[in-house]
This record gives structure tokens, C-alpha cells and sequence, in this order.
């Protein structure tokens, strides 16, 4: 094998105040504050603002995982920035971070060297700001990343089983920068370095700040603005609270969604409207900056950073996801709107990845949030901006909506002639309700077939992973995904192409257990219909409620906030211990129980199946 060839320390962003003095730098002009590790590439937030705040010229600095209970020498070391500190918790909230479903510790960080725990606090932003803030009290603190951009309004937090505040008010910041933040990030960044004070930047798309009582709010020519039920409202009405959530999903969801209000006390916090989708240069722009690509080197001798382990070798191809699942986040930060690179800077990518001399030929993922998206948007524009719908694709797939597939075959095997490249897989999800069920017009026209066969017999490696989530029909329409006769149908075409081609893959189903809208029967119906499939379940998902979605929101009101309805909700640890062992029911430990728990529901008639299995 070859030698890595070792790089010079100032290809990355200095960390230390010894890297600093090597590039001749006495002070920065921004510092970055992550919760994560520090990893050069544009999979990692701190990166890619770190990245475009270099390219505009600018000096930064990054700060990862700085030690919060000594003496808070690590918020020191780098100085006073000129202009901001960039507070971020890194690419996931905190608190999924430490605590399971359940609410136990996490043993491990996947995002830390040697993939150690306890490198971050809990609701690492607010820990964070609140120092930064006793330590540098005139230094501007400008929040992003998920934690902050999930919470910048009144949101419920599962681990405290609370409503909390804002999170501008909650940690004390001066603005929030919220979703994919370049845009925002670049022009406060200049307008603070022309001079204006961080109170006057109130008119920037894509920021959030807090409003003191009787201030004016700017003047934004042609732009709509709403006003949520009130923080005081949400804590005393879990029904205004849920009126709250649906004014902002519907928002976030617009193609130019209104300017939110939300008052506070003596304040009020003001959510701008998100920038418009990016233009393919634009995504090309930040992931085309000179990564290096690698960890910084000083965890060299603490061990591998699993996260970057697991994405080295593969390419995101676009961001955002029209699937509008309602225990997702991700429409909510990244958009729904799909934002494409073009198939110029993918490639490259790749070729820098095989280029690589520790790279062994394959490429491990293709993909974004769902990997069968890309390119894909309204076909008339002009409707996509009248448009509030959650999903393009829940209940039916918009006739708007552009779904042709083999643009991705085509890139798949430009990819695989690149030198180097041995084989392509698919890692990330596939949104499977878009290639089957379909017209025979429809898959011709979108090449359906094709990118199926393509995708089974070149890019699985051995499972492929999907996500039906549950059986129950009741619970699918609250999820918002496709029936369950659909991921049916899929198996179906799955398997006569793995036969067809003398293949013996297998398909590996996710599941969610105790969703909102899910009841033991439907449990007990789950475990019946994937028992007469094969399925023998080896990993499944207990709902985990994070801030700002659908389903978290009902998991607190237990009503849906379009309905104003009543939704079944299994809170009680062992209910939804429970729902879970109906996953395992070929376990000799829990025969006794499944037969029990059937009999008490009255469902003889699933019992019944249950003794013919094999």
C-alpha cells in the first residue's frame, strides 16, 4: 500500500494559536465554535462555512469540541475574533447525539476521534454561547447547524419533556443563521466587516434575531409576515401550540414562505423567510472549495472519527428532500426543494476521492437525503411557488414533479469509468413508492425500469435498506408514506430481478415502533404481515421525537395539528418497550408474551398465524 504523503498543517484551518502564528495571523476575523471534530470536508458544516469564509477573504479559525468545565482555557486560546464567533453543535442536535430513544447515555460519539463520548455537552449551543458570552460579552455570537436551526422557535424537547423557548432567547445569542447557510452566512459576514452593528442586520434572509418591544420591524417590500401563537400561548394550550407548528410547517414548505413573528415576554423573535432554492452554481460553488478532504491531524493519534469513516468515500449529489416524512427534519432545514450539483463537479469529486492512496476502488454511496432525487424539481416553476404541500410525492406524486430517472443511471456509469473506481453502491435510502406503481407510460418515460435494474444488479452490496416504516394505514398517512402494499409491490420487483440475474441479495426493511398513531394492534399487524414476508427483524427504530417536526409535535399535543383530531400516542416507557418485542417475534423469549398480549387484543386470528410459521 502507499504511503500517505503528509500534508503541511496550514492546509487546514488553524485550530491552535501555534497554527495561527505560522500563517503570521495576530488575530481572526471569525472563529468557529463546533461540537464536532474538527474534519475538513464538505460533508461537515464548520468546514464548508469555515471554506466560504475564506473564500471571501476573510481570516477564520476553527474551534472544535473546546473543553467546558475547566477553566475555559479552549474559548481562549484563539483570541477575540474581529467580528463573530459561529456557534454550531455540530451536524447532529446534542441530545440525539448522547440519548437513545429510551433516554439512556450513548456509549459512544460518532462524530468524535476514536468515537468517544463526552467530548460536547448537552444542548451544546446554549453551553456554548452562555460562555462566550461571559467571556467576550461584545463579541457578536451568531448561531447554525441543526441544533439551532430545529429550535429556533418554540419547540417541545422530548429530554426534558418541556416546551422550550427559542433558542436566540433560550441561549442569549445575537442572530440564527438557520438551514443551509451560506448565503446568510456570506453577507452578514460583509456587512459587519463594513462597519454596521450585529443590531442592524434585521433584514437578511435566512437569519433569525430577537426583536425588543416597541423596536420597528424592518421594512421588507412585497414580503408576507404571520404572527404564531405566542410562547406564553404554547406553554398554557398544547392546541395553540400545535396551531403554532402548522403555520410554521406550512411556511417552511413554500417556495418563499412569510417572515415569522413570535412573541416572547418583552421581545419578540423574528424567523426571516428562507433564501430561495440555490441555482446549481451556487451548490457547486461550496462543494468545489479546497477541502482537504481529511480530519485535521491532530487526531492522528486518538483514533478514527467514525462519521468520517463512513462517508470518506462517497458523494452527496444534491440536498433537500420532497418526501415530507413526518418524523423527518429535513425539509424543515435543508428545504424542500431539491438543490442539485451538476454532474461536472460530481464527477470531479469522484475523481478525487479514487484518487486517493488509501482508496480501494469503492465508491460507497451516490445519494443525498434520498438518493433517487437528484435533478428532480417542478416542471413549471411558477407552480412550485404557489405551492404548500408537505410532500411532493404523499398522498400521490405531483403531476408538476419531474421524475425522470436516467439522468442517475447515465451518472452512475460515468462514475464507474473513472480510474480507480471498482464499484458504486447506493447507502443512502431510496424513495422506492417513486419507481413502482407506476403507469407503463410513466416508467418508460422515466426510465424506471432501467434505474431499478441498474441500481439491484450494479449498486447493492449484498442488503439493500429501505424504509416502509410500518403496515398500519392509519399510521402511514400520519407518517405521510405510501401504503404499505407499495413497498410490497417493490419486494415483488426486487426479487424477479435478483432471480433474473442469479443474484441472492436481500432486502432489508426499516421500521418505526410507537409513532404516534401506532396501538399495540398495529404492532401486532406488523409483526404478522413481516413474518409472512421472511422477515426476521435484526434493527428497528423507536420513535425518538426531535424538535420541530410533525410527529414530534403530536407526540406532545397528541392531536394533529391539521385535523385539530385526537392521535393514539404510546408514551409510557413500557408501552413502548412493548411495541418494539413485536418486532421479535421468533425470539423463544418472547412466545409466552406475544400470545398473551394477542389474546387480551382478541386477535385469535393473528395468533392463529402466528402458529403456522415456520
Amino acid at each position: 500500500m502507499q504511503t500517505p504523503v503528509r500534508r503541511p498543517i496550514t492546509d487546514w484551518l488553524p485550530v491552535t494559536r501555534e497554527e495561527l502564528d505560522r500563517r503570521g495571523w495576530d488575530e481572526v476575523d471569525v472563529i468557529i465554535v463546533s461540537g464536532d471534530a474538527y474534519v475538513d470536508h464538505p460533508s461537515f458544516g464548520h468546514a464548508v462555512m469555515g471554506r466560504l469564509i475564506e473564500r471571501e477573504g476573510f481570516r477564520v479559525a476553527i474551534l472544535p469540541q473546546p473543553n467546558w468545565r475547566d477553566d475555559l482555557r479552549d474559548f481562549k486560546k484563539l483570541g477575540k475574533p474581529r467580528l463573530f464567533f459561529g456557534v454550531t453543535a455540530g451536524c447532529m442536535d446534542s441530545m440525539v447525539n448522547h440519548y437513545t430513544a429510551n433516554k439512556r447515555l450513548r456509549s459512544d460519539d460518532a462524530y468524535t476521534a476514536g468515537g468517544v463520548s463526552g467530548f460536547r455537552p448537552d444542548y451544546a449551543t446554549v453551553i456554548y454561547t452562555g460562555i462566550l458570552k461571559k467571556l467576550f460579552p461584545d463579541v457578536p455570537v451568531i448561531l447554525g447547524g441543526i441544533e439551532a436551526s430545529m429550535r429556533r422557535l418554540t419547540h417541545y424537547d422530548y429530554w426534558s419533556d418541556s416546551l422550550k423557548p427559542d433558542i436566540l432567547t433560550w441561549s442569549g445569542a445575537d442572530l440564527l443563521v438557520f438551514g443551509m447557510g451560506e448565503k446568510g452566512i456570506i453577507t452578514l459576514l460583509k456587512r459587519l466587516a463594513a462597519g454596521e452593528n450585529i443590531s442592524q442586520l434585521r433584514d437578511i434572509e435566512q437569519t433569525a434575531f430577537r426583536l425588543p418591544s416597541g423596536d420597528a420591524l424592518p421594512d421588507l417590500p412585497g414580503m408576507e409576515t404571520r404572527e404564531l401563537p405566542s410562547h406564553i400561548e404554547c406553554l398554557a394550550d398544547k392546541k395553540a401550540f400545535a396551531r403554532h407548528f402548522r403555520i410554521f410547517e406550512e411556511e417552511s414548505n413554500r417556495w418563499q414562505g412569510a417572515r415569522l413573528l413570535e412573541r416572547n415576554g418583552d421581545s419578540t423573535v423574528v424567523v426571516n423567510p428562507p433564501n430561495p432554492p440555490m441555482n446549481e452554481a451556487e451548490i457547486d460553488a461550496a462543494f468545489d472549495l479546497p477541502y482537504t478532504r481529511e480530519p485535521h491531524p491532530r487526531y492522528n493519534k486518538r483514533g478514527a472519527i467514525p462519521a468520517f469513516d463512513m462517508i470518506r468515500n462517497s458523494i452527496n449529489m444534491h440536498r433537500g428532500c420532497f418526501g415530507g416524512c413526518a418524523f423527518c427534519a429535513i425539509s424543515a432545514h435543508q428545504g424542500k426543494f431539491v438543490v442539485s450539483r451538476s454532474e461536472k463537479s460530481i464527477l470531479k469529486e469522484v475523481q478525487q476521492v479514487a484518487a486517493a492512496a488509501d482508496f480501494k476502488g469503492h465508491i460507497t454511496d451516490m445519494g443525498g437525503p434520498s438518493a433517487n432525487m437528484y435533478l428532480m424539481k417542478g416542471i413549471d416553476t411558477e407552480k412550485c411557488m404557489k405551492c404548500k404541500r408537505a410532500s411532493c410525492i404523499f398522498p400521490s406524486i405531483c403531476r408538476n414533479l419531474y421524475t425522470d430517472h436516467r439522468p442517475m443511471t447515465a451518472l452512475y456509469n460515468k462514475a464507474l469509468r473513472i480510474p480507480n473506481v471498482k464499484r458504486i453502491t447506493i447507502g443512502s435510502g431510496i424513495r422506492y413508492d417513486m419507481l413502482v406503481g407506476r403507469t407503463d407510460a410513466e416508467r418508460k418515460a422515466n426510465g424506471l425500469n432501467e434505474y431499478l435494474e441498474q441500481l439491484i444488479t450494479k449498486h447493492v452490496s449484498g442488503r439493500l435498506k429501505v424504509a416502509p416504516e410500518h403496515s398500519s394505514e392509519q399510521v402511514l398517512q400520519i407518517m405521510r408514506k405510501p401504503h404499505y402494499r407499495t413497498f410490497t409491490e417493490f419486494q415483488k420487483r426486487f426479487t424477479e430481478i435478483n432471480q433474473k440475474h442469479g443474484l441472492r441479495q436481500q432486502l432489508i426493511p426499516y421500521f418505526i415502533s410507537s409513532h404516534p398513531g401506532s396501538r399495540p394492534e398495529d404492532m401486532a399487524e406488523l409483526a404478522c404481515e413481516t413474518m409472512q414476508q421472511g422477515f426476521h427483524l435484526e434493527q428497528v427504530q423507536d420513535f425518538t421525537p426531535t424538535p420541530m417536526t410533525l410527529a414530534t409535535t403530536i407526540y406532545y399535543t397528541g392531536i394533529d395539528p391539521y385535523t385539530q383530531k385526537p392521535v393514539y400516542v404510546a408514551k409510557a416507557k413500557e408501552d413502548k418497550v412493548n411495541q418494539q418485542r413485536f418486532f421479535f417475534w421468533y425470539k423463544a423469549e418472547n412466545k409466552r408474551w406475544l400470545s398473551d398480549s394477542l389474546r387480551n387484543m382478541g386477535r385469535n386470528d393473528l395468533l392463529a398465524k402466528f402458529g403456522k410459521r415456520k
